[in-house]
Parts: C-alpha cells; structure tokens; sequence
C-alpha cells in the first residue's frame, strides 16, 4: 500500500507586476530588482479573485476526472490571509466543490503550508484507514501585503498571487510516493515579520494606520544577522534529511520556492546540484506554499524528469520553518493546462 502523489495544479492569474513597475514604486533600480532580487515579474490577482476562489480554480484542475465523492478529507494549505478573518476557508472550499463525503480543516505553516500538509496528510493516513483520499489546496494573495515604500520589507517584494492543488490517495500502485520528510522551526525569528494591525495586539475596531496593514520587518537588521548564520544550513539540513532516509540515490530535482538569487544558488551549490536540477522562478514571483507544485510542474512540462527520479519539494516559511518532503516520480501528476498561456 502506498500513499502517492496522483494529482497536481495551479492557477494562476493573468495579471503581473513587473520589474519596471517594482522600480517605479520601490525607488530600486530595475536592474537590481531582476538581477540580485530574481524578479521579471510576478503574477498579481484582480482585486475580486479571492483565495478561496484561487483554491476552488486550481482544486478543480487536479480532480478532473475524479469522483468528488471519493474525497474523504480537504486540508487547506493556502494563505492565513483570507477571504475573512477568523473563517475555515477548508470548510467553505469543500462545499463549493461538491465534496460531500469529506470534512475540513484549515492548516497554516505560511510558506512551507503545502510541504508541512503533505507530511500531515501522509500520516493521518497512515493513522486512520478510513482516509484515502486528500485534497490539499489553498489560495495566496499576498501581493496585496508588500508595500514598496518600507525598505525593511524589501525580501518580500517577490510575493504573488495564485492558487495550487495536491490530491494524495492511498493507492495499492506503487507510483509518485511520498517517502520522509523533515521539519525544522525557530522560534528566535517568530516576532521578525509580521502585520503589526488586525490582531488582538493592535486590533481594528480601535483604528489603524495605512501601513498596520501590510507585511513588515521590526528588527531588520538583527534578523539578518540570524538569518545569515541558520537560514541556508536549515534548509540544506532538511533536504538532506528527507533524501537520506527516503530514497538510496541523490537527489534528480528540487522544487524549490522562490528567493533572491544568491540564496537559491547557494543551495544548489550546497547540494552539490547542477543548474537545471532546479528551476528559478523568476517570471512568477513568490506565491508561498504553491511554489513547490508550480516548479514540479514546469518540471513534468519541460521534460527534465524520468520514471524513477528523486524529487525533493523544499521550502521556508517565515517565523521561521524549514521543511522538505521527498517523493519517487514515476510518472506526471501536473495539470499542465493550468500553465496554458504562461509556458509555450
């Protein structure tokens, strides 16, 4: 019996912020903004496409041609910037997709969601047989949370728009396995980027500034500093974990979130992976826990896997969480019409 990957997608949204645009508003030079910040541009929603929306898009790719009644579980992974405060929007999505047989629950890792929900979800399976199906999906729109005018925010001028979709099944095929995973968290990094208003701190009803409502660093420099000595050993920890105890062979592909251009090199480096063992993505942005999937899934579409490969999903999470689950690929899972107009 094995717990496989059989489904993935995306949706992402038309609309984009380039870096001409980025420099404009921000007052960085374009030519940093592509080069040192790997951005050409990143997908942005319109102002009505909501993250549950986003979801039910990308969801509804990866089940074609599946039962919705055959779904026993629906685990949100998308933004903790939702439709509405304080909401399931697991619960919501269930209902809007017909999966009557399932229950919800909304899950939150930020970045690393859909790494840390694909271990959760593996071994709630293996816990409870009466699950055998998992669709995990969730919506990002935290290009609404970057404002280009505070410099302490400057790593998170990447964040995108979009939507992604994984759907997990017991199956008695041994195919797309998802093997070991690991997890890492710090909590010295858990106040270093926040939204200062909307919580009980500094709550709405009692009035808040423009800038209370978007992303920012408090203690730039000394998360810089902490950074600079964990943040590339984490991740290199937990791939290197996850690979070890899952496959006897090194890792083919690591489906790695966006960063800034230096950091991702550096991990390549550190794992000793050539250039084209992993794709950069500088013509989407940062979507948060989608971009696992989306890089997978460019992967299947420019044919740089073969049965049998090792694939190594990678991702951080600020607060901070590093994690990384390994997976056998044995053949595609990617919806690839969910990169029609975006890949010719």
């Amino acid at each position: 019996m094995t717990i496989s990957l059989k489904r993935s997608a995306v949706w992402l949204p038309e609309g984009y912020e380039d870096a001409a645009f980025i420099a404009k508003e921000s007052g960085i030079p374009k030519e940093v903004i592509e080069k040192k910040m790997g951005i050409i541009k990143k997908c942005r929603a319109p102002k009505d496409c909501h993250p549950s929306q986003m979801a039910i898009n990308a969801a509804k790719r990866a089940l074609e041609g599946i039962d919705p009644e055959s779904i026993d579980l629906v685990i949100w992974t998308g933004s903790e910037y939702k439709d509405y405060h304080v909401w399931s929007a697991g619960i919501f999505v269930q209902r809007e997709l017909g999966l009557k047989n399932a229950w919800a629950f909304d899950m939150a890792a930020r970045c690393s969601s859909n790494v840390v929900g694909l271990k959760i979800a593996k071994n709630m399976m293996i816990a409870d047989k009466k699950i055998n199906r998992v669709l995990l999906c969730g919506g990002h729109r935290t290009g609404d949370l970057v404002n280009y005018k505070d410099e302490t925010s400057r790593f998170l001028y990447n964040l995108s728009d979009g939507g992604a979709a994984l759907l997990v099944e017991r199956s008695e095929e041994d195919f797309n396995p998802i093997l070991e995973s690991s997890v890492i968290t710090d909590g010295a990094f858990s106040l270093d980027v926040i939204i200062p208003g909307g919580g009980t701190v500094k709550r709405s009803r009692d009035g808040l500034g423009d800038t209370d409502t978007y992303l920012t660093c408090p203690d730039i420099v000394g998360m810089r500093e902490r950074l600079a000595d964990r943040s590339i050993e984490n991740f290199l920890k937990v791939i290197k974990d996850s690979a070890t105890e899952s496959m006897n062979k090194p890792i083919d592909y690591l489906s790695l979130l966006h960063m800034k251009k230096s950091a991702h090199d550096a991990i390549l480096n550190g794992l000793e992976l050539k250039e084209e063992q992993s794709i950069y993505l500088d013509q989407y942005g940062h979507f948060g826990a989608p971009d696992q999937v989306l890089s997978l899934g460019l992967a299947e579409r420019r044919g740089l896997l073969k049965k049998g490969d090792h694939i190594s999903l990678a991702s951080a999470g600020i607060g901070y969480t590093w994690s990384a689950v390994s997976l056998r690929w044995d053949g595609p899972t990617f919806n690839q019409e969910s990169l029609n107009g975006f890949e010719s």
